[in-house]
């Protein structure tokens, strides 16, 4: 079987562009001109480097560390070529390791500056931003420079570790230590006992043991503390469609901006395999895709990002006219306005069991993840809308049976017609209607059969390993009761509803805003959630702008 070209082999000029003299002319005034000897280190995995470097003269060896520690060269960068990669953006730390190969003379490029930078020279900027994607897609496709998962394949905290760095865009490597005799030496060097597995080893060297996802991102650099004397304009609670639409045309238009999450970036719309129906894609896009350039067109305008960092209450400092965001680490963020976009929680079904096997056999998205463990096998998904669609159409390409499970007697009342016609021509698909789960069957974590019953009576019976839930969600909202007024199913109230004078988009309180899945009436599309978004930018205008007159009028000079 041929092996795939990879990106570095198909889009390399795109990848590892040479700037001409005149651009790099234009990017002199956003850095500094530094010197670097022969076998100076410009970047190390695991640590925070400069920024973006345009090298003027000498070279450069890239090289990526794999799960041996051992490196690989990538590319040798001389006069003219740019060297980073998304990481320098966010002023993270580095995926690959840069070292001087004789005297080296480069522009170096701050992250603060690089923003800048994009803004002023939209042209270059455009091609250096290509190059940052594509070279994070190749250091995906390899797995070089993220953290080295150590544990069984199929084991759930495995999956919910590979998942989180996945659904994260950052790379990552695994090691199972029942056919890896690299992973057994790993875990006799460190004296793991097997039940401390999986293990993770960061790039920085640091070992952890069955961490949790907050533990994890702090480890290899995702996310750090939030300074508690910045007041930000706006701090969005949620990294969904609607979230991340909000923080690019805050970001884009001067708003200083902070955008937090719990888990990823992306929200419901990032597990979607593929999306056929968002305009200005003909030919569909999948949620990950769409997601991960709304995420890094916000970073690029400014917009900083605490992902994984939990809110879990919302104060007013009444003082100063400032809202505080008491986050799960006991950390705070300060904002002069909030816009929550926590979104929705998937639904889960009430049947016994569910929760032995959530971590390893029931998922709540379709991604490649998912699409590989369930390779030639039967499997269930129950769910009706166009998520179930999307995902039942994903995964009939990789098992051989799709149980489709619905309670009512069509999809047509709640799924896009294109979506149906498509199920309808996979001859692996099977359609149950006006049927309910009623029982999971297995052990230690295992599913080995899924049980439902039918409206017209009489209970089937099949045995298979996994089961894919799309039967809705709850919102995200249990955080904010006593805080904003919500309808009776936890939604946020806006607009009228939420008392005289409120703005469509507004909350029961001044300065506080919810849009997305998580508001009250909205429709819980895409595209609507991206419209929300970028409606809300313009009322947090208004809001701030009459918030300096007050301040002015209270306190005159």
């Amino acid at each position: 079987m041929a092996i795939a070209p990879s990106i570095i082999d198909t889009r390399r000029h795109q990848m590892f562009p040479t700037l001409e003299p005149a651009e790099i002319a234009r990017l002199r005034r956003f850095g500094q001109v530094r010197t670097f000897a022969k076998g100076d280190a410009l970047a190390r995995v695991g640590e925070v480097g400069h920024g973006l470097s345009v090298i003027l003269s000498g070279r450069v060896e890239i090289t990526q560390r794999h799960q041996s520690r051992q490196s690989t060269p990538i590319v040798t960068h001389g006069p003219g070529a740019l060297m980073g990669e998304l990481a320098q953006l966010a002023g993270r730390p580095a995926l690959v390791d840069a070292r001087a190969q004789d005297t080296v003379e480069a522009l170096v490029i701050p992250p603060e500056r690089v923003r800048a930078m994009f803004v002023a020279e939209a042209e270059v900027g455009e091609r250096i931003m290509r190059a940052l994607i594509l070279r994070r897609v190749g250091l995906l496709e390899t797995g070089a420079g993220g953290p080295v998962i150590v544990g069984r394949t199929g084991d759930g905290d495995v999956l919910r570790l590979e998942g989180f760095l996945a659904r994260n865009g950052h790379p990552r490597q695994r090691l199972d230590p029942e056919t890896d005799a690299e992973a057994r030496a790993l875990i006799e060097r460190f004296h793991v006992d097997p039940g401390q597995l999986p293990i993770v080893l960061c790039p920085n060297g640091q070992l952890l043991r069955n961490p949790g996802e907050t533990e994890l991102a702090r480890c290899i650099g995702m996310v750090g503390p939030i300074d508690p004397d910045r007041v930000y304009d706006v701090a969005i609670v949620g990294a969904g469609p609607a979230g991340l639409a909000t923080a690019v045309y805050a970001a884009s238009e001067g708003l200083s901006v902070l955008v937090l999450d719990c888990r990823a970036f992306g929200g419901q719309a990032g597990a979607s395999a593929r999306i056929e129906n968002y305009l200005g894609f003909p030919t569909g896009i999948t949620g990950m895709a769409l997601m991960a350039r709304a995420y890094n067109q916000a970073q690029k305008f400014g917009a900083e990002m605490a992902i994984p960092d939990e809110a879990v209450a919302l104060a007013g400092v009444a003082a100063s006219g400032e809202f505080a965001l008491r986050l799960f680490n006991a950390e705070r963020a300060r904002a002069r306005s909030i816009v929550v976009a926590s979104g929705a929680r998937y639904r889960r079904l009430n049947v016994p069991q569910l929760e032995d096997f959530e971590a390893t056999s029931v998922h709540y998205w379709a991604s490649p993840l998912e699409a590989k463990l369930v390779a030639g096998q039967d499997i269930a998904l129950v769910g009706a809308g166009n998520s179930a669609g999307q995902a039942t159409v994903y995964l009939a390409n990789q098992a051989a049976k799709v149980w489709l499970i619905v309670r009512g007697k069509s999809l047509e009342a709640s799924m896009s017609r294109y979506l149906v016609d498509r199920i309808r021509g996979l001859e692996n698909v099977t359609l149950v209607t006006e049927a309910e789960v009623s029982g999971l069957e297995g052990s230690n974590g295992t599913l080995e059969a899924v049980r439902w019953r039918l409206a017209a009576g009489g209970e089937i019976r099949r045995q298979m390993r996994h089961l894919f839930l799309f039967i809705g969600a709850e919102p995200n909202s249990n955080w904010l009761a006593g805080a904003l007024k919500l309808d009776a199913k936890g939604f946020i109230v806006t607009g009228r509803e939420a008392g005289s004078a409120r703005q469509l988009l507004e909350t029961s309180r001044d300065g506080v805003f919810a849009i997305g899945d998580v508001r009250a009436g909205s429709i819980k599309r895409v595209a609507a959630a991206v419209g929300e978004g970028a409606q809300v930018v313009a009322m947090l205008h208004t809001y701030l702008a009459a918030s300096d007159r007050q301040g002015s009028a209270q306190h005159p000079h």
